[in-house]
């Protein structure tokens, strides 16, 4: 009998229910995190869900491993990450998702300056359309669709938490959650970075085309 199956035995058959639920969560949003803001009682309790894994560690390591992921937990956020080995696991962003996981990772940095390191981040939707034009990683507003269809890719991946409201009102209040620090580093910033830099070229070379186009047009017209 391996490692796993004795493990797996000694749990009581409702733990093991709640093993494989916990199994299938992290599959489907590949984070878990320990605490969620209660919007109702404005208090961040510890997630019951999160001590289970914690608790068992090893058993669900040793479960995925089998198949090529790897669990991991850091403590000091209070975030347990699954990734896999295999890149036709992993998920690919569009590129206004991967902008504004860029500018939420940095408005999550620059507000956990401003208050204590253990508050909890608040951000608008009106906010990160603000901090995407600001960085020029935008040069116009997305439609509401695009933008609420990047947010709800981002909640689904616990990289936002919502309060109530729709996807589309520009004054839908989120949680930045600190699973952002995870799923872009660094090294990635400055990749994204380096994309924003030529989004703008690419928008400033246009602008000046469009703008030669349109003074050639108004120089055939006069001399019709």
């Amino acid at each position: 009998m391996s490692g796993f199956e004795e493990g797996f035995d000694k749990l009581s058959m409702a733990d093991r229910e709640k093993f494989r639920q916990m199994v299938n969560y992290l599959l489907a949003h590949s984070f878990l995190i320990s605490r969620r803001f209660d919007f109702e009682n404005n208090t961040r309790p510890v997630s019951s869900d999160y001590i289970f894994v914690e608790k068992n560690l090893d058993l669900f390591q040793d479960y995925f491993s089998y198949a090529g992921f790897t669990l991991t937990v850091d403590t000091n956020f209070g975030v347990i990450a699954l990734d896999s080995s295999y890149e036709g696991n992993r998920v690919r962003f569009d590129k206004l998702t991967t902008l504004m996981i860029y500018c939420l990772r940095l408005m999550y940095d620059e507000k956990r300056a401003e208050v204590s390191l253990s508050d909890v981040v608040f951000v608008t939707t009106s906010e990160i359309i603000g901090k995407l034009t600001t960085t020029g990683a935008i040069s116009k507003k997305p439609s509401d669709q695009r933008m609420a269809d990047a947010l709800r890719q981002l909640v689904r991946f616990n990289l936002l938490q919502k309060k109530e409201g729709d996807y589309e009102d520009a004054a839908t209040v989120y949680v930045i959650l600190p699973t952002i620090l995870f799923i872009i580093s660094n090294e990635q910033i400055s990749n994204i970075n380096r994309l924003v830099d030529e989004t703008v070229k690419d928008e400033n070379a246009q602008e000046d085309q469009e703008a030669l186009e349109e003074e050639q047009a108004i120089e055939m017209e006069k001399e019709d």
